[in-house]
Formats: structure tokens, C-alpha cells, sequence
């Protein structure tokens, strides 16, 4: 998404949880758009906010896409607190902190600006083995109609983005599980996992002024298991 937003004419801030993202600001760069990797760890409270206000050091943020995210798995009687507390400071509390940082940017100047929230299929379904994943993607859904339902008139389009299963280090555990990788293709009508690349069009549609109507919309780019 990032490398699309600079195909399409942005500068791009990266983050990277445990290390500055480099390799993709030096992908943005080659497209001949400016670049700055800011490293933070979004489990710990407080960090969303002097993210943002790194990023704004940069340059003014007209755009912010919420794609920090984690998954723990395990079965629901034996899900541990700190695994719970963990992903939905990631997923949910950082990303409601970063949200609000960008509405009170947004709304302080004439232009507004975009937020792309990146939930996830499991905001419609629970999934199984995933309970802190799936209430966590559930509220981000919500909270993206929520806060388009305040900022909307005042240019400040807040939207999602819901991918279905996808190659990422996240589903790693399902794409090797002979069973699971089985019934996740079986059910897919594209009869494939969806790749990184598959999101980058709907990312660009949802920062343009192409979007400047849409406001607190949750675009599924899931090759078709939601109407499955």
C-alpha cells in the first residue's frame, strides 16, 4: 500500500513495529517520491501518539492508513490475558489513538483528510481460534462508521478496508496447516489466497479525491468469500 500511495504521488511515512520499515522507503524513494521510516511499538500504551506526532515533524499528514496488526491463536477457554490485552492494543486502542490524532489534524484545516482503517473479514465472521483478532476487527469496523458519522462534514473521510485471508506473516500458522489451507481455498470463489498487491487499488481509490463521497464504508477485497 505504501509503494502504491508513492506510484499515485504521495510521500510516504512508513512505520515498523520493531525497526524502521527501510526497504520500503527506499522503494518509495526509487519512484522518486520523499520517504521517512519511524520505528514504534504499538503494544505499548502511548506509542500511537508520538508516532503521530513524529510523522508530523516529517510533514503535514493528509493521509493515514491504520495497518499496524497482530493475531494471537489459541482456543477461547484457554486464552490468556496478556495475549487478549496484546492484540487489542495493537489492533484496536492504538489505531483508535492514531485516528484521533488525525481527526483533530484533519479538522483544524480547510482540506480535511483520508483515514483508511484496515479490518478484516472477521469483522463479519468470528473465525475460529482468534477470539481477541475478531472483536478487535469487529470494533475497528465500528469505530470507522462512527467517527465518519462526526467528521464527515467536515471533509474527513474515514474508511476500511476488510481483506480476506491474505499472504502475510500473520496467517503463516494457516497457510501450512494442510486442513486449514484447504478449507480457507475451498471456500475463496478466486480459488486463491489474496497477495499484499490485491489491497493496494482499493488503498489508492480510498485516498483520492475519487472517494471525496464515500464516508464510512468497509471495502471487502476478499476474492469473493464474503458472498460465498
Amino acid at each position: 500500500m505504501a509503494v502504491a500511495l508513492a506510484e499515485a504521488g504521495a510521500d510516504v511515512i512508513s512505520h515498523g513495529n520493531s525497526r524502521s520499515p527501510q526497504q520500503t522507503c527506499r522503494q518509495v524513494e526509487q519512484l522518486g517520491r520523499r520517504s521517512v521510516g519511524i520505528q514504534a511499538d504499538l503494544s505499548k500504551p502511548g506509542a500511537a501518539e508520538e508516532l503521530f506526532a513524529k510523522a508530523q515533524e516529517f510533514a503535514p499528514v493528509d493521509i493515514v492508513v491504520n495497518n499496524a496488526g497482530t493475531i494471537r491463536r489459541a482456543k477461547a477457554v484457554n486464552y490468556c490475558d496478556q495475549d487478549w490485552t496484546t492484540v487489542l492494543q495493537v489492533n484496536l486502542n492504538s489505531l483508535w489513538k492514531l485516528c484521533q490524532a488525525a481527526g483533530r489534524s484533519f479538522a483544524s484545516r480547510s482540506s480535511g483528510g483520508k483515514i483508511i482503517n484496515i479490518a478484516s473479514v472477521l469483522a463479519f465472521q468470528g473465525g475460529i481460534t482468534v477470539p481477541a483478532y475478531a472483536a478487535s476487527k469487529g470494533a475497528v469496523a465500528q469505530l470507522t462508521k462512527a467517527l465518519a458519522n462526526e467528521w464527515a462534514a467536515q471533509g474527513v473521510n474515514v474508511n476500511a478496508i476488510a481483506p480476506g485471508y491474505m499472504r502475510t506473516d500473520n496467517t503463516a500458522a494457516l497457510q501450512h496447516d494442510q486442513v486449514r489451507n484447504g478449507q480457507v481455498l475451498e471456500r475463496i470463489p478466486a480459488a486463491r489466497w489474496g497477495e499484499p498487491n490485491d489491497i493496494c487499488g482499493a488503498a489508492v481509490f480510498l485516498a483520492s479525491a475519487a472517494s471525496n463521497y464515500v464516508h464510512g464504508h468497509v471495502l471487502v477485497v476478499d476474492g469473493g468469500w464474503m458472498g460465498r
